[in-house]
């Protein structure tokens, strides 16, 4: 692999991932119609050092989240064991409890994606389903409360379940999960961030059983600064999306985003 294909496909996967218009399905219509490399089949290794890249994107921006999260998750632990629960529980605790109900329903969505792969081959059921992804960032924008409310452990469960749309290629992981969460009444910003604090889990638990195969999986020595590179450029690009997307969510202007699903959907259509 080169340094600019590496560049590249760090770029894509870094905007994509957390901009509410689906990585997998640009980077699948991408190999579609250039021919370009399946990136989880031709570099394995590459493909898991990607994810690594925007994981590390969502700690830098909310690290400050993160760390509060780790310590409400001790006290949280701390509380059950001792029966303090009745005694009420933090913010951050909550917070815990809510990622956890979310990321639930992405236990069996591992058992769903081998009958979605065959999906991913078809460019024109890309671009339809990604025009489902604007219509769908449309409608919950028109619908998303002007003053919403904090995640509770009722809508978490919903943002979860609305999360398995995801698996489909086209529609985004942060798109489904930020419209869940103003469709159930979450504020915009809190939406925002539950969905990007949602995807570290999701990361993690979509690579982690990937990291046993590394080993049958060497990088050869002459893609070691590529893959490096191609890193950094998603973990760059992802920090840039999610400052991005937290703009974009403060001027109430998630059009734009459909308008951009919709555009390349059509495309899709016509030339797929």
């Amino acid at each position: 692999m080169s340094i600019i294909e590496a560049i590249f496909y760090g770029i894509v996967q870094g905007l994509a991932e957390f901009l509410p218009i689906s990585s997998s399905g640009h980077l699948s219509a991408i190999q579609n119609l250039f021919g370009g490399k399946d990136l989880e089949t031709d570099f394995f290794t590459f493909d898991i050092l990607l994810h690594l890249g925007t994981l590390a994107a969502v700690l830098l921006v909310y690290r400050k989240d993160v760390l509060e999260l780790i310590k409400g998750f001790f006290t949280l632990v701390r509380k059950i064991f001792k029966g303090e629960l009745k005694n009420g529980l933090e913010k951050y605790e909550r917070l815990v409890i809510c990622l956890v109900i979310a990321t639930l329903p992405l236990i069996p969505a591992a058992f769903l994606k081998d009958y979605v792969e065959a999906l991913y081959g078809m460019t024109k059921v890309i671009g339809a389903l990604l025009i489902f992804n604007g219509t769908m960032l449309f409608v919950s924008d028109k619908l998303a409360k002007k003053q919403g409310g904090e995640v509770t452990e009722k809508r978490a469960i919903g943002i979860g379940l609305i999360q398995l749309v995801a698996l489909l290629p086209g529609v985004s992981r942060s798109g489904s999960t930020i419209t869940g969460g103003l469709l159930l009444g979450v504020d915009r910003k809190e939406a925002v961030k539950f969905s990007f604090l949602l995807s570290i889990p999701a990361i993690v638990g979509a690579n982690v059983l990937s990291v046993f195969d590394l080993a049958d999986n060497p990088i050869a020595s002459s893609d070691i600064l590529p893959y490096a590179i191609g890193m950094i450029a998603a973990a760059l690009s992802g920090i840039a999306a999610i400052k991005l997307l937290q703009y974009i969510t403060n001027k109430n202007r998630f059009g734009l985003f459909t308008i951009y699903c919709v555009a390349v959907g059509v495309v899709l259509l016509i030339v797929g």
